[in-house]
Formats: structure tokens, sequence, C-alpha cells
């Protein structure tokens, strides 16, 4: 890495590196992009190797009109050859890829529906599967009427474990929730989880565990003696938070031991916290998970086995490296714990050495360099690895990854990019709330002549737990389209984000709608004095968290000229009494709302609205559970009814809190740049309108 003045700019890992190892015939960047660009790239997911590595099976998402949403089909590529297969072509989001022990077959999950098909396998619910890794018709493996939730091959590649669902309903008023089954209730009706083994050589099911509980994630030990699971009371999401426990099955007591008693979270920073993936061992004498929270730094857990009892324990993380929860993984043939974590807008994968006798060894980096990597998987030997990987110049693709940490690239999944006219991607630094660095990343046109001040779009990520990665990015938010259209971007990483250590992490608990603000502010401050930024020509957006941030923002200075609130919480209360995830607001006020009423009002831009100038677009999902849309018509009605103030209020039917359908998402890019053109001036725009094609 190289510095110039205050602006970090990193050189690009690829280098050399190509699916052919050419880059002397590279096609020229002459495409000016827009906003259908968008729709033309391809997505890669969950990466898994064959058993002798000469396969890579992947995921990858893409948009393929005439249908409104992306769909998952599953791929491989040989290691040796560079050749690419498409191995699935309906939709039905295929997911999940196991190998066989013998590399013979590739199970996976999807939900095919034929016609008007109401019995398994094509009735739409979600069966696995298996196709050969050289194409075919696939067979379906399970034929549940209502589907499975989950799977996992055995090791010897003779057995199929699968989660199924059985409604039930609590005694208290049965008679009445089954008269009016119909009717959505807040409890007593829930799906609770069983877990079946299928034997695939004599094609028979057994039940092995129904105990009462909704299984959300479960892994099998290699020896198939133990079936680990992370588990709640019921469906609703809110019981993640400090409700779901660790349950361990033995198939030679055929009992259910709790590995994460309700002690293990005394020493937790918040009760709220809530389990992710779980992972055996090679040898099946040690299981890890990770317990996230909102706020805090995510922890790793390994209960280890002697015998017939577990002792659980908590590992030491990487240092300086935040650990992204839900990506702990043992390599095989090893000890060794693999997790992907983030330091300073870079994801990579860490392996902590040596988690064995109660003891751990060093940590060490497997994926060095300015890289994000968003998916990895290691050969049953462990001895390779396959990540998804993006840096500056390429929205992500797969990689094989040596011991010594060379990149072999294996996929060109966007060749069209190479003729994009990129945005200039830089890491930035400034002085924020009381005097401490943050970082951002800066995106400039192509074209971009220093000294040249431009409109600035500051665009806010979500989370907060969660950061703006060094990477090249298209995305609905802003991301590539801002600089494209002839504005500079800036998104700051602000106090709360991941990957900046602890401190900075924690410091925002308790400080929402301050400490954060000044960070912010003081990156456009930095922005317009080093001649970046127009003062006069500033503009706000996000999504989720940014959304509510853009509500701050706009209660707090009149600077901005225009803002697009996405998904953003007006009101704390509110959100506390109507989100999914409670914990959240209860974690950063540090509290229940009738103990501390003045840090929800202090938290919440709601009753500073009558300080907006600010012309606001908002955007909502109609279904939205996370932030419902009471807050973005409230917005909207004090600005626009009450306040006077230019605003103009979306909502996409049938969304959640993301939005999914190619209407909505490119409803959303060309609203926001219609509306930040007529409050920031025209920019010059692009001379072909045309998109490339995939």
């Amino acid at each position: 890495m190289r510095t110039v003045g205050t602006i970090l700019v990193a050189v690009s890992i690829y280098g050399m590196i190509t699916v052919d190892g050419a880059r002397a015939n590279a096609p020229k960047r002459d495409h000016d992009i827009v906003a259908e660009d968008y729709f033309s790239l391809a997505t890669l997911g969950q990466c898994k190797i064959a058993p002798g590595g000469d396969f890579v099976v992947y995921a990858e998402t893409r948009w393929e009109p005439p249908a409104d949403k992306r769909n998952t089909d599953l791929w491989v590529v040989g290691t040796k050859t560079k050749t690419v297969r498409r191995l699935t072509f309906e939709k039905g989001g295929d997911g999940s890829p196991a190998w066989s022990p013998d590399g013979k077959h590739i199970y996976f999950t999807s939900s095919r529906k034929r016609g008007d098909a109401e019995d398994p396998p094509y009735n739409g619910k979600r069966q696995v599967w298996r196709i050969s890794p050289g194409g075919g018709e696939p067979q379906a493996v399970t034929r549940v009427k209502d589907g499975i939730r989950m799977y996992e091959l055995s090791r010897d590649g003779r057995m199929l474990y699968y989660v199924t669902a059985d409604e039930q309903v609590d005694d208290d008023w049965k008679d009445l929730r089954k008269e009016f089954k119909d009717l959505t209730y807040g409890h007593g009706v829930t799906k609770f989880s069983q877990v079946w083994k299928l034997d695939l050589e004599h094609w028979r099911t057994e039940k092995l565990i129904d105990e009462k509980r909704v299984i959300n994630a479960m892994a099998v030990s290699p020896d198939q003696r133990r079936i680990a699971m992370l588990t709640t009371p019921d469906e609703e999401l809110i019981h993640n938070e400090g409700w779901s426990r660790v349950d361990v099955w033995d198939a030679n007591s055929k009992k259910v031991d709790v590995i994460s008693s309700d002690g293990w979270r005394s020493d937790h920073p918040s009760p709220y916290g809530w389990l992710d993936d779980i992972s055996w061992s090679d040898d099946g004498g040690a299981l890890a998970f990770t317990v996230s929270f909102d706020g805090y730094p995510t922890r790793i857990y390994v209960a280890e086995w002697s015998g017939d009892t577990s002792a659980l324990r908590e590992l030491t993380r990487p240092s300086g490296v935040t650990v992204i929860g839900g990506t702990v993984s043992w390599r095989g043939g090893s000890r060794h714990l693999c997790l992907r974590g983030e330091d300073h807008a870079r994801a990579r994968v860490y392996a902590i050495h040596d988690v064995k006798h109660g003891s751990q060894g060093k940590s060490s980096v497997l994926t060095p360099g300015d890289v994000v990597v968003s998916s990895y998987g290691f050969a049953p030997s462990g001895a390779g690895l396959v990540v998804v990987l993006a840096d500056t110049t390429q929205p992500g693709d797969l990689f094989l990854v040596d011991r010594s940490g060379d990149y072999e690239r294996l996929t060109k999944v966007n060749p069209q990019v190479d003729t994009w006219k990129l945005p200039q991607i830089s890491i930035v630094k400034w002085k924020g709330a009381n005097g401490d660095d943050v970082e951002g990343i800066l995106e400039l046109p192509p074209d971009y002549e220093p000294g040249t001040p431009l409109p600035l779009v500051v665009e806010i990520h979500g989370g907060p737990t969660a950061a703006t990665h060094y990477r090249l990015r298209f995305w609905i938010y802003g991301r590539t389209m801002m600089a494209a259209k002839g504005y500079a971007l800036l998104s700051p990483n602000y106090r709360g984000s991941t990957g900046y250590g602890d401190r900075f992490l924690v410091e925002l608990i308790g400080r929402e709608n301050d400490i954060e603000v000044t960070d912010i502010l003081t990156g456009v401050d930095a922005m317009i004095e080093r001649g970046i930024a127009d003062a006069d020509r500033l503009a706000v957006m996000g999504w989720s968290n940014g959304g509510f941030l853009t509500n701050c923002l706009i209660t707090q200075t009149d600077r901005f000229k225009v803002a697009s609130s996405g998904a953003g919480v007006l009101d704390q209360v509110l959100q506390w009494g109507i989100e999914d995830t409670p914990g959240h607001v209860i974690n950063y006020m540090k509290g229940l709302p009738w103990s501390l009423p003045e840090e929800y009002r202090a938290g919440s831009p709601l009753y500073n609205l009558h300080k907006v100038r600010t012309p606001t677009l908002i955007h909502v999902g109609e279904g939205d559970a996370r932030v419902p849309a009471a807050h973005s018509k409230t917005l909207y009605r004090a600005l626009k009814q009450y306040l006077q103030i230019p605003a103009e209020l979306v909502i996409y039917p049938g969304e959640g809190h993301g939005l999914t359908k190619y209407k909505h998402r490119k409803a959303k890019m060309q609203w926001d740049l219609a509306w930040f053109d007529r409050y920031l001036g025209e920019t010059e725009p692009p001379k072909d309108d045309k998109p490339t094609t995939h």
C-alpha cells in the first residue's frame, strides 16, 4: 500500500491474474455506467471444493428477465481447466451445495414448482436434490409434503439428515385458535422442528429428535455420534435475542443436553445476543459457534468433549479483527478454527491455530491483501481453500488460495465490467468526535481531476454494527452509480462500525444521534477542506440505520440540500414497540423506554423535525418488519403536511426490509437520481445509456 496525502490507495491484489492468466489484451474502458447495468451483474455465494480438489461448485445469483426477481443456480468450475458449467436452470433458489465423498454427486436444496403440482417434489416446497457434476437432470432426494428446512450429508455419504416442521397449538385457547386458524396470533401457534435421518442405501427414514424446539441451524458430528442444534422456544425472531441455545443430541443415549446453559450468558455485555452457525471439528471432539450482538463484538465459543462430558469456553479473537458472526468452520484434518473477520474496511479469512485441550495457538490471516472475502470453503482434507473475493476493480469472483496466500483466479462471472469506466475508489481519514480517527470510502468519477470540488453525496451504511468495505460495489443505495453521474460519494465508517476495534464499536452505545453524527459531519468538513466537495451542493442518503442517520442529520443541520431516507427509524420508542428485534433498541438506549424516557427522546430525530429544511425523498417496503413503514409515513406527514418541506413517499408493495424485485430496485435508483438532480442541479448525463450485457 502507498500513501498519497490523506487518501490511501491500494494496488489490486489481482495484479496479472485473470481466468486465462493474461492482462495484455484487456478491453478498453469506454462504457459510461448507467442504472440498467446494475442488473447485468452476477453475484457469487456459497462455494465448496470437491473431495479430489478437481472441481468447485458455487452458487451464482443473477437477474434473468422476464422474471422480476433474481434466481440462484449452481455452477461448477474445474480447478485446472478453469472450464465452467452451469448445472441448474429452474427457478427454485438453489443453494446449500455439498459434495458426496466420492465426488459423483452434488447435493443441494431447491424449491421447484411445476404447473399446479400439489405433491412434492415440484410443489414449490424446499427439498434436497442431487445432480452429477457433469450435469443432467437433478434427482429429488427428499419428498416431504411441506418441505425441509435444512439438511446435512453424513461424512461417509450414506445418511442424509434433515429438519422438518410440524405446527402445534398451545392448550390455552386451543379451540379458538383452531376454529379461527386463518388469523395470526401473537403466540400459541408454533412450527416445532423435527430431525430425520434418511438412509441413502435402503431409502428408509427415521425420526430422531422432536424436542418441542425450533431448530435454526444443525451440524452432525463426523462420526454421527452427536447432532448439534441452535434452537429457540418458538419461531419469533425476538427469541434469538437471549433465548437461543446450543442443544446436542447423543445417538447412544437418545437424549439432548443443553451446552449453552443459562449461566454462560452471565458475562455477556448484553442479554440480547443471538447464536450463529455451528461447526464440528474433523475429529468430532470440538464444537464451535459464535454469539453476536447489536453494538458489541461477536464472541467465539468452543465446547470440547472428554468422554460423555463437555466443557464450554470462550476463545481469544484475532487481534484487531471484528469477527463476522456465523462464519466459523474447522479446517479439515486439523484443530484450526477459521472465520471471516473485518479489519479497516477489508474482510479476510483468519485461522485460530491448535484449538484443543482447553488452549489455543496463534492466529493468522489466510487471505492477505486489500481484499473483501464474502464466502469461503475448504476441501474435506483441508488442503485447498476457495474464496469469493472482490477488490476495487471487480465485484467478486472465485479464487483458489494456497498456503502462502497466493491467489489463482477460477472464474470471471462479470466480464462486462472490464469495459466500464470505474469510479476512483480510495480510503480517506479524518478526525471525528473526540479527535479520534475515522475512515470512509471515497468514490470519485472516473475522469476526476484533483482540485475540482464536486457535489457530494454522503452514503451511510446500515447496521450500525456493520461497515462499508473497500471494494467495487454497484449498489442501489448509491455506490458506483453516483460517481458515474458526476458526484463524489463518501461512505463513512462512523462510530459503531465494525473493523476498527472494540472501543470504536461500543462507543456508540448510549450515544446514538450524537457521536456518530459528529463523525459523519467532520468527514464532510474534511472533504470540503481538501477541495473534493462543493460546500453548497451536499446530499445525504442511507437505508435502515443509514436511513435513521439521514433523519438525524437533516434535523441537526440545514447544510444538506437534498436527502434520500430509506427504511429509517424516526422514534426509538416506536421502534422498540413494533420492530422484530427490540433488543437492538434496548442495547443502544441502554434500557427500556419507561426507565429511560429522556434517552429515548434524545436518540430520536422525531422531536427535532421542526428544524428540517432539506427536501427529502422517503423509501420503505410495505411489509418491513425491521423498520416498519410507520416511521416513514410519520416523517412524510410531518415534512409534507405540517412543515411544507418538499417530500415524496415511495412505498414498495410486497417488499420487506430490503427490495427484492427488479422494478423496485430500478425505481429506487431512478427516483434517487432524479431527486438529487433536481435539488443539486443537473450533472452531465452519460454519453451512452445502453446497458452492457452479461
